[in-house]
């Protein structure tokens, strides 16, 4: 017992001895060199930032430059529209990316370390954003392969109708013909059914036209075919020919078949449903149309109800 007393009297006077010392210590610290280290610190890293702002400035502007230089060059070597869009938007992100590491490292942040960081944080975006880099190997494959072009006109899988604006990175942007900008993913137009119509010298224009059975088919042919013969964007090669298509319940379907520009293809399609329309009324051919025919039988109670469909 007296011995454990003795041990605790020891570590006590050792914690009485500790603590005289840090007294000591701290009253021996010189607080006005401490301060003016810090203060020289912050000075320097103060004049980092001031650097690494002016550098980011320059180097945005310098980046921008460069990218209208590289636009110019492209455009004066006659290189495709979408090309263009692509490498643009391509070099600007790249030099971006440059400006950032570059300033990072003014900073006193190590490249080693920044390098690890990014390449940590491109995995876990790369993970996050699967279609967006499925969109880019898209727009590359789009680029490479041309299966359209800017100012083409295009129909795609999905319906959408209209010419091509831009060729981007990850997207494909098409004004449709109601003047809607539709921004459609490079991953969907590369992997899906395109139809590309300005690929095409001619397109084909197809009508059905119903004519009553009491009507001369050898001379609605006439007619229609003066009607063609008289349209300068109707192409004479391909011919277009005009057939009895369809003997119907009631009517007869004429099925006219013609050829024209693809620019001429929606006003040919239009102009001659009109001519046609009034044509026919000129000359007193009738269109068919429904009508419900009742007979009345001998006896009241009866009535015997047929329906005649003329269309």
């Amino acid at each position: 017992m007296p011995q454990a007393l003795s041990f605790l009297s020891s570590i006590s006077g050792l914690d009485s001895i500790a603590q005289q010392h840090s007294l000591q210590d701290l009253k021996n610290i010189d607080y006005e060199q401490l301060l003016s280290g810090w203060l020289q610190k912050l000075m320097n890293f103060g004049i980092k930032v001031v650097i690494a702002l002016i550098v980011f400035y320059l180097g945005r502007l310098l980046a921008s430059l460069l990218v209208k230089w590289l636009d110019h060059i492209l455009r004066k070597r006659h290189i495709d529209k979408a090309v263009i869009t692509f490498v643009h938007s391509f070099a600007s992100i790249s030099l971006f990316i440059f400006l950032i590491v570059l300033t990072a490292s003014i900073l006193g942040v190590q490249s080693v370390s920044f390098a690890a960081l990014l390449a940590s944080a491109g995995v876990a975006i790369g993970m996050g954003l699967s279609g967006q880099l499925q969109n880019l190997a898209g727009g590359l494959i789009i680029l490479l392969s041309k299966p359209f072009q800017v100012n083409d006109h295009i129909i795609t899988a999905a319906d959408f109708e209209g010419k091509v604006e831009a060729v981007g990175i990850f997207h494909t942007v098409i004004r449709t013909f109601e003047n809607r900008m539709v921004y459609i993913p490079n991953g969907k137009l590369a992997s899906n059914e395109v139809t590309n119509v300005s690929k095409e010298t001619f397109l084909r224009n197809s009508w059905t036209i119903g004519i009553e059975y009491n009507q001369d088919f050898e001379k609605v042919k006439e007619i229609i075919g003066r009607l063609i013969a008289s349209d300068e964007r109707i192409l004479e090669d391909p011919a277009p020919y005009v057939v009895l298509h369809e003997l119907g319940d009631s009517s007869v379907k004429v099925l006219v078949r013609a050829y024209s520009k693809p620019e001429n293809y929606w006003d040919v399609n239009w102009d001659f449903n009109r001519r046609v329309y009034a044509e026919f009324n000129r000359l007193g051919i009738s269109f068919p149309f429904p009508q419900l025919t009742i007979h009345h039988a001998a006896n009241k109670d009866q009535t015997e109800i047929s329906t005649k469909e003329n269309a």
